[in-house]
């Protein structure tokens, strides 16, 4: 027993308590898991508004080249090249300023005397247009990336440094690189560094950045202030280029329509706005929500077009988050409990139930052992005192009876004992049938004592009964029930003492239900304190027959219990007053049962 619990130990329990224990370390990280889930998604929601304006923005560059190609419907490009400005405003509101330049370096549109904004438009990009500086632009072409690198001697095209005029709002760290406006807060939980933006400006001249291209964005800095441009050039006149200073406000009031959570489950967790380049709001979906706007759990930059603009993502209840994670950190950690608690249960009752099987395997040994020896005594008598018959050496004839009242007691004793060992194995295997019928318990009680009365009484007992007068029936087996008594005398003979005194009683109780009552009283060993239950287990002994002596198999009263609870009723044990054991049986009165039927 002590191996087998030892290997249930090494073998489930430890592995269940380490993995219990991993467990519940991992607990401590799940703040860290559920933020990250969080961050997935949200950040799916900030990369979805982002895709979603970029596509805005290429749409409003597809708009522009389809209404340049309007205005070429009855016109030749260079036709309409001096008044593209006032032509192109009037048809498309998003235009702020139209602009028209051929590639060796004239500027057409706008007028520098039309208006101030067409002088300033001038004023500030002149000559950029007409190649004649370089200036750090973030640009964007169909064409893929321009290798500036490569400069066109023969067209005379040259990197210069950006002029005084042009624009110096990038910001940069140490290593030259572009910082954001905005600091995640899980990239920079993830990278413990500074986040670095994904868009960097390129120094080059307007005709180097158009090369072989037939459309694109350019977006600079003047003064602090983004300028976003459309150009074209038509396939009628590719020497001509037409492009527009995008009206940002415009611009913004439909990007702001984009800004939405789609998910009825995020609109209360989360605010999605739009950023501009300087970190300021330009559209959000929670209006009275205010936070640090540096500082939103995710964001997504829109590209290129709009360089340093970002889709940021805000929890609306931070503290939600780690309500959520100390929820979920309970539950597992409530799981993890329960289920160590399982196992340790589950554990114990394998090892109870394998305690009960090998004490069972024993039992089951020890009953070999005892019907071994119960049916060697007998027949050892048997055969000893029918041969001396047999052969006539016995010619007394006291003798001779008394012999044969030997060999048939022992006779009588090998029948109960296989009776029993039949019996139990019928109902072990649910083979028992007992015929039910309405019958006299007092009449059974009587015949079975008389039967027994010359055996007990050749032994030296004092047997005495108290039977009712009048009849008590019941509904049962006849046979059966007369095998309960039987039983039970034999036990009261089995565990006697000097004191040989057997009494049986037969009454009618009321109480709590009518019911009839057998009762088998001895002033025997008694039973041990705590066995009273387990004495009618199969096999088990409160005695062992073969160190005491007692003659036994250990199914006696299983197989009275078994059969009493067949019937409707039961046996229990008492201890009696002034010494011995007093069995019960008890069964319901005849009205109470069926007339008939099987078990």
């Amino acid at each position: 027993m002590k191996k087998v619990a030892l290997v249930f130990v090494l073998a489930v329990f430890v592995p269940s308590l380490v993995l219990a224990w991993l467990a519940v370390r991992s607990l401590r990280d799940q703040q860290l898991v559920l933020e990250r889930q969080r961050s997935l998604l949200y950040q799916a929601v900030a990369d979805s508004v982002a895709k979603e304006a970029a596509n805005l923005l290429a749409e409003h560059q597809r708009e522009f080249a389809r209404q340049v190609e309007a205005l070429f419907a009855d016109h030749k490009p260079i036709d309409i090249a001096g008044s593209f400005d006032g032509r192109l405003r009037k048809d498309w509101p998003l235009a702020d300023v139209g602009f028209t330049v051929s590639l060796d370096g004239q500027v057409y549109s706008p007028n520098l005397f039309d208006r101030p904004e067409a002088r300033r438009f001038r004023l500030d990009n002149d000559k950029f247009l007409c190649s004649r500086e370089s200036v750090e632009v973030y640009w964007n072409s169909p064409k893929g990336t321009i290798n500036l690198s490569q400069l066109d001697e023969k067209d005379g095209v040259q990197s210069a440094n950006a002029s005084a005029n042009s624009s110096t709002y990038v910001k940069t760290s140490k290593d030259n690189k572009l910082l954001r406006n905005v600091e995640p807060q899980q990239v920079q939980q993830r990278m413990e560094q500074q986040v670095y933006s994904k868009v960097a400006p390129s120094e080059a001249e307007f005709r180097q950045l158009i090369g072989d291209s037939t459309e694109g964005t350019l977006a600079r800095f003047l003064q602090n202030k983004l300028n976003l441009m459309f150009w074209y050039r038509s396939p009628r006149d590719p020497q001509i280029v037409f492009g527009a200073l995008i009206a940002l406000p415009k611009l913004v009031e439909d990007l702001g329509r984009l800004v939405k959570v789609d998910s009825e489950s995020l609109h209360n967790e989360i605010c999605v706005a739009l950023l501009d380049d300087t970190g300021r709001v330009a559209a959000r979906t929670t209006p009275a929500f205010q936070t640090n706007w540096k500082r939103p759990f995710v964001a997504t930059e829109v590209g290129e077009a709009l360089p340093h603009w970002e889709i940021a993502v805000y929890l609306i209840d931070p503290a939600r988050l780690s309500q959520s994670a100390q929820t979920l950190k309970f539950t597992l950690g409530l799981l993890i409990a329960v289920l160590v608690l399982a196992i340790g249960v589950g554990g114990g009752l394998i090892v109870m139930d394998l305690k009960r099987q090998l004490i069972l395997a024993r039992q089951k040994t020890d009953f070999v052992s005892n019907v071994s020896h119960e049916l060697k005594t007998p027949l050892t008598s048997i055969r000893m005192f029918s041969e001396l018959l047999a052969e006539g050496r016995v010619l007394d004839k006291e003798k001779q009876r008394s012999y044969l009242n030997i060999i048939t007691a022992e006779t009588a004793r090998l029948t109960r004992l296989i009776n029993n060992v039949l019996d139990f194995s019928r109902i072990e295997r649910g083979e028992k049938k007992y015929t039910f019928a309405k019958c006299d318990l007092v009449g059974v009680v009587r015949e079975t004592v008389e039967t027994y009365r010359p055996h007990l009484e050749a032994n030296g007992f004092k047997l005495e009964c108290d039977l009712a007068d009048s009849p008590l029936l019941v509904n049962g087996d006849r046979d059966a029930l007369a095998q309960i008594v039987v039983n039970l005398l034999s036990n009261a003979e089995k565990y006697s003492t000097d004191r040989k005194e057997v009494r049986v009683e037969a009454r009618q109780l009321s109480q709590p239900l009518p019911h009839v009552e057998v009762s088998v009283l001895d002033r025997g060993l008694g039973v041990p304190q705590g066995c009273e239950e387990k004495i009618f287990e199969q096999f088990y002994r409160a005695h062992d027959s073969l160190s005491s002596g007692i003659q036994g198999s250990g199914l006696g009263l299983t197989l009275a219990r078994q059969i009493a609870r067949a019937h409707g009723g039961d046996v229990v044990c008492e201890p009696r007053e002034g010494g011995g054991s007093c069995f019960r049986l008890r069964l319901p009165s005849a009205p109470t049962l069926a007339t008939n039927g099987h078990e």
